[in-house]
């Protein structure tokens, strides 16, 4: 199957939405502010990330509830929220809910597997089902059934004055087609294409079949169309973080070329004993960064992305980044905003 070169149809950003502790307000408040400057530039979308009992947005459902009323057009979705913290009931009222107030732009993403130290974290999280919890795609399927309004109860009707409904409420149509899986591996993959979600191409995979990161993020996208009802038309987006210096000055560059140095080195070989792979941040001029993108395999597969902003920068180079992507970097690419 030759590669293929398509223009780049929708363009995305990724927050983690970093804060102090002493004051976090000011921290969420940037987040909403750069959601809000990505749509004035043209984006189509706006990630955030998740994490918890760290210094990052830990509920990115109410801070995207919050940016619905800051903005009317920017699609709105999470990258990624790990189920193995979550009652797939419960998130499936609050995504419903916010996708309601957005008028119709949330796309959530979600993953399995069980919380990052589970072991220091179960006897908070899940006191007394700690040792029965089912992190699988088993999990994932019955967010998607309550998402996609499947009946989830034996009760519905009129009750005494109150009414039931068998299903989650609100019921948001259109929102189990933007269901996002963000997977790393090729199983991962293939389960989100046979259960028809959208696929969230990871900067981490495992190094399955090779060691070359454009590779196997190509391998996983074709895996994941290969077993999708929609075939090739199937919804892909691809992440890694880019860095365009065009605007930069020189104190950012400096900064921006010594982050992507220290990072450089987990890129070469798999680590650990799961074999993961660390794709290689992008920093340089929007030309520069843009010719790599076009030789990158897995990128020249994909008509969507949400270029990754990086950890530990400060709110003034989030802006500089986000204006040369959408000024500089995405056209170069084919991109354009939409009317």
């Amino acid at each position: 199957m030759p590669l293929t070169s398509k223009p780049l149809r929708k363009l995305g950003f990724l927050t983690i939405g970093l804060f102090d502790e002493a004051d976090p307000r000011r921290g969420h408040e940037s987040t909403l502010d750069i959601i809000e400057l990505g749509e004035r530039l043209g984006f189509d979308s706006a990630w955030v990330r998740h994490r918890h009992l760290q210094y990052g947005i830990s509920s990115p459902v109410a801070v995207l509830a919050a940016a619905t009323q800051r903005t009317s057009r920017i699609e709105l979705g999470t990258a990624v929220i790990p189920l193995g913290w979550e009652n797939p009931l419960r998130l499936a009222e609050d995504l419903a809910t916010v996708d309601i107030l957005s008028g119709g732009r949330l796309n959530p993403g979600v993953s399995a597997g069980p919380p990052h130290h589970y072991e220091h974290v179960k006897g908070a999280l899940h006191p007394d089902t700690a040792d029965t919890e089912d992190f699988s795609h088993e999990r994932v399927r019955r967010l998607l059934d309550c998402v996609r309004g499947e009946p989830v109860t034996g009760i519905s009707g009129v009750e005494g004055f109150e009414v039931f409904s068998d299903r989650v409420q609100p019921h948001a149509p259109g929102l189990g087609r933007r269901m996002w899986y963000g997977g790393g591996s090729l199983r991962s993959a293939q389960w989100a294409g046979e259960h028809g979600m959208n696929l969230l191409t990871s900067s981490v995979v495992k190094a399955e079949e090779s060691e070359d990161f454009a590779e196997i993020q190509l391998s996983h996208i074709r895996t994941f169309r290969a077993h999708h009802p929609d075939g090739d038309r199937a919804r892909v987006s691809q992440g890694l973080v880019v860095i365009p210096t065009d605007s930069a000055s020189p104190e950012q560059r400096a900064k921006y070329e010594q982050y992507v140095a220290k990072r450089m080195p987990r890129t070469a070989t798999p680590q650990g004993p799961a074999r993961m792979m660390f794709a290689p941040d992008l920093v340089g001029t929007s030309e520069e960064i843009a010719e790599r993108l076009s030789s990158h395999a897995a990128f020249r597969e994909v008509e969507e992305v949400a270029f990754a902003l990086p950890f530990t920068f400060d709110h003034e180079d989030y802006v500089q980044i986000l204006t040369d992507i959408a000024t500089e970097l995405a056209p170069a690419l084919g991109w354009r905003p939409a009317p």
